[in-house]
């Protein structure tokens, strides 16, 4: 009774049109019909495998965007939590990124050499293991064309043409500039604006020698580490009130030590004393009796092994105010001590860090330092070993400089500024107390602090005490 009623109602004629479509569909109708039809009966392999998103990810904390440098798994790899998956330059460092999900890369959506991805952009897909990673269905966002899309069709090639230059033409409102006819020519064919510039001619008139040299420069660009280098260095030297003070300190007893330690085969560098001696300076102690380990084996030794414990007196107090930081509101003050040593790489300057300095000996900051510096030039640096530090030590005494003063790398305080060794004649008084002459080995360091933590007077300070421990450093091996 019901189905009668139906099928007087019209249904009737609804079935024929569905067994109409059916039977179309089967003789293979056009793409729309098909649409419409998986519209009305979708399925999941109709509709394409679901892919798990890779995002760019934040691998600094100042990392705004990064560059694909290369991809180390390839569509169709199967991935673990943990796998390498591509190297990304990042402000800082070429960082491996490793997945968050096990499955299959099904599509790598931004590919190698592509500069400059946001951070959050979508730049692959995994799909789980057991399903079909080359049906993976791509986001509408993603960027790249949907599976199966014809690709786009090459350009003409256009025959080249030459156009006429334009010509110069007085704006209202611009101020009207005279050129000779040879400078107009030039200004004409190369497309320069003279309206910035300043004219240099008899009677205020552009010359053609000087219009010669207006556009002769090359643009190089910037990597992701240059701007933000440039960034941070504009940032300190207009938000930070730098103050700066020198010392020269004789680095006679620091040569001698390094040339018998290195008679034990011992390498070490005068920057490797500088570190630790800073390190040692920066240092919290107390005036009383410590309990240091030293050695009686060779009194060079005294930098790279401790054996037997000796109580020695220590008088001098240590300046630990200067290892802090600014956070824009308050100071800190940094139990640890971590110095960071700047390094050139042909990317731009980065500092990777050596942990508690004070407490490691000279040998062992030695090879810390080398194997940081190799690892910053390579590319290779983690985040943890750049992000942080306590206080910053700039050498440029390889390159022949005698002294410069360094920009401080916020949020800390401090940057030592260290010159190369050069020999200079004093007067000294003999045990009889004749005056003669003698030549010393004098190295500068230049001090900037930041005003608003580190005053002249604990700068002075400090820079008193770090002299004291770079001349005497037999003083290292008590701290």
């Amino acid at each position: 009774m019901a189905a009668s009623l139906w099928l007087s109602g019209g249904g009737e004629r609804l079935l024929r049109l569905l067994r109409a479509g059916r039977s179309a569909l089967g003789a293979g109708l056009s793409l729309p019909a098909r649409a419409g039809w998986r519209h009305l009966h979708g399925t999941r392999e109709l509709l394409g495998t679901p892919g798990i998103k890779v995002l760019m990810p934040a691998l600094s904390p100042t990392m705004e965007e990064g560059n694909i440098v290369k991809w180390l798994k390839k569509e169709g790899d199967t991935v673990n939590v943990g796998d390498a998956l591509c190297e990304i330059e990042t402000d800082k460092a070429v960082v491996t990124m490793e997945s968050s999900d096990d499955g299959i890369l099904a599509k790598i959506l931004v590919e190698e050499g592509s500069k400059n991805v946001r951070l959050g952009s979508l730049i692959g897909l995994l799909v789980e293991e057991g399903q079909d990673w080359k049906q993976v269905e791509i986001p509408a966002d993603a960027g790249a064309p949907p599976p199966g899309a014809p690709p786009a069709p090459a350009p003409a090639p256009v025959a080249p043409s030459v156009s006429a230059p334009p010509k110069l033409q007085h704006q209202p409102g611009k101020l009207q500039v005279r050129l000779s006819p040879a400078a107009r020519y030039i200004l004409e064919t190369h497309g320069l604006d003279p309206s910035n510039a300043t004219p240099t001619g008899p009677r205020g008139i552009f010359t053609k020698e000087y219009v010669d040299n207006l556009g002769t420069f090359t643009e190089i660009p910037a990597s992701n580490i240059r701007r933000v280098i440039a960034k941070r260095l504009t940032e300190s030297k207009t938000t930070i009130p730098h103050a700066y003070a020198a010392a020269d300190c004789v680095i006679d007893a620091v040569l001698k030590l390094r040339k018998e330690l290195a008679k034990d085969d011992i390498k070490v560098s005068v920057n490797d004393f500088i570190i630790k001696a800073t390190a040692v300076t920066l240092k919290s102690t107390d005036k009383k009796n410590l309990n240091i380990r030293i050695t009686l084996y060779l009194w060079h030794i005294l930098f790279v092994v401790n054996m037997l414990e000796t109580p020695v007196e220590n008088n001098r107090q240590q300046m630990p105010d200067v290892n802090v930081t600014w956070d824009g509101e308050a100071c800190r003050r940094l139990q640890s001590i971590d110095i960071s040593i700047a390094v050139a790489t042909d990317r731009g300057l980065i500092t990777p860090i050596i942990k508690d300095a004070a407490a490691k000996g000279i040998k062992e900051i030695a090879a810390s330092a080398k194997a940081l510096a190799k690892k910053a030039r390579d590319g290779k640096l983690l985040p943890e070993e750049y992000q942080g530090g306590s206080f910053s030590i700039s050498n440029l005494g390889m390159f022949g400089i005698s002294g410069f003063t360094a920009v401080i790398n916020p949020p800390q305080a401090c940057i030592l500024a260290v010159g190369r060794a050069r020999p200079e004649l004093k007067i000294v008084e003999d045990e009889e107390g004749n005056e003669k002459l003698e030549q010393h080995q004098l190295m500068t360091v230049t001090l900037s602090s930041d005003g608003r933590v580190v005053d002249d007077e604990l700068a002075s300070k400090f820079l008193e005490t770090l002299k004291a421990n770079i001349e005497n450093p037999m003083r290292l091996a008590l701290n």
